[in-house]
């Protein structure tokens, strides 16, 4: 079981969020959302290879096809010619959305392990932060650093308690019942959230083609999970 929370926590933790933390760094806020929201798509295609109940369907195929090409869009021409300062920012952030579809598919075994998502949740944040501290240490020297003032310790519980806490209890409850596949598409929420964001506190700004990448990652999800199909097949058929 120890071995599974590592692995978890390389998966659903350090990977990905070392690449976030690099990737943002050379990129907008709300660019790198969109493409954090690309973890649904790469976690149908993982699915599909990797598990006997969460195969591909038409539906999932036009969805990454359609969430694809929206990734395309939205980096553009450059990302094919090398000019963008920006392409290993971004690419950085697709890979920090592959290693999530591989994290929902490798946290599926601890429901058959019967272990509950308090646990799990309980077991992962545990052995990141096992990992993560030597790293912390070489990199960071956080001895050198000035002593935070009280609001960023104040930032810091938040997220402790709310964003990683609270937000994995969820996680792995979602995962238990509801699957990899639908676990992944909360990730469209982080979006538009973050583009808000952006745009309101930090005075950031969207390209076009930012927005349409980010239209068609949205029909590639509803696409992915397919009710909106099945109810108009269902009112056609009656």
């Amino acid at each position: 079981m120890l071995r599974a929370f590592f692995g978890m926590g390389l998966l659903n933790n350090i990977i990905p969020f070392c690449l976030i933390v690099w990737g943002q760094t050379h990129i907008a806020s709300g660019v790198a959302s969109i493409l954090n929201a690309t973890t649904p798509l790469f976690t149908v295609i993982v699915a599909h290879m990797l598990t006997t109940d969460e195969k591909l369907t038409i539906n999932k195929l036009a969805g990454i096809i359609i969430g694809f090409a929206g990734v395309a869009t939205m980096i553009g021409p450059a990302a094919l010619t090398g000019e963008s300062s920006s392409l290993w920012g971004q690419l950085a952030i697709l890979g920090a959305a592959i290693s999530y579809a591989f994290a929902g598919i490798f946290g599926r075994r601890f429901k058959t392990m019967g272990v509950p998502p308090l646990v799990t949740a309980t077991g992962q944040i545990s052995a990141s932060t096992i990992m993560l501290i030597p790293l912390a240490l070489v990199i960071d020297r956080p001895w050198s650093l000035a002593m935070p003032s009280g609001e960023v310790w104040a930032a810091l519980l938040g997220i402790a308690l709310l964003s990683t806490a609270l937000a994995y209890l969820i996680f792995f409850r979602i995962l238990s019942s509801a699957g990899a596949t639908n676990l992944a598409l909360v990730t469209f929420l982080i979006p538009v959230s973050a583009i808000l964001l952006g745009s309101v506190v930090l005075g950031e700004q969207l390209e076009a083609k930012h927005l349409i990448g980010m239209a068609m990652i949205a029909g590639g999800l509803v696409a992915i999970d397919g009710r909106v199909f099945r109810k108009k097949t269902s009112e056609k058929v009656l």
